[in-house]
């Protein structure tokens, strides 16, 4: 059995309304133990037998049923999640956010780490299937590297966690 954390993209925002309780309930009707879900916006936790891919598959299907839209979930060990945060390469500053971006494809990470940034304001570094990054608070939209993540390209390859969240889905 492997524990796992399924992270949902533009959940709770921009149209895309699901209440965490009905997801708990549609991740546990896939067969899934341990089922929880941390904050609001589609963070869940579960335990299976199946690999990463399978779960994954199965999550996009049941959402697309269920809830009508097209799902865009990565699935991660608990492990992995923390092996994330340790690698986390900038300093945990005031005022500042500290964001992991999950990116599927080498190519994705590779056009995200190219965007110019101003140093002075952000930034950016390569991890094992993630780009970390470093932005002060207030300007994670306005700033070079967010601008970049909204192009609707990107949209089925990126979901954006911030540190804390990634910690209380790793205890």
């Amino acid at each position: 059995m492997t524990r796992y954390v399924a992270l949902l993209r533009g959940v709770n925002v921009g149209g895309v309304t699901i209440k965490m309780v009905d997801l708990a309930d549609l991740v546990s009707g896939l067969g899934y133990t341990d089922v929880s879900t941390v904050l609001a916006s589609g963070n869940v936790l579960f335990t299976s037998t199946d690999a990463a891919s399978a779960a994954m598959s199965a999550l996009k299907a049941a959402l697309r049923t269920r809830f009508g839209y097209e799902a865009w979930v990565h699935v991660l060990t608990v492990d992995a999640i923390r092996e994330l945060i340790a690698a986390y390469p900038f300093a945990r500053e005031s005022g500042r956010h500290a964001y992991v971006v999950f990116a599927v494809t080498p190519g994705v990470r590779a056009e995200l780490l190219a965007v110019e940034l101003d140093p002075a304001v952000e930034q950016a570094q390569a991890g094992d299937g993630v780009v970390y990054w470093s932005v002060p608070k207030g300007s994670t939209l306005d700033s070079a590297l967010g601008k970049a993540q909204a192009k609707a390209a990107y949209t089925p390859w990126l979901t954006t966690r911030n540190l804390n969240t990634l910690e209380k889905l790793a205890h």
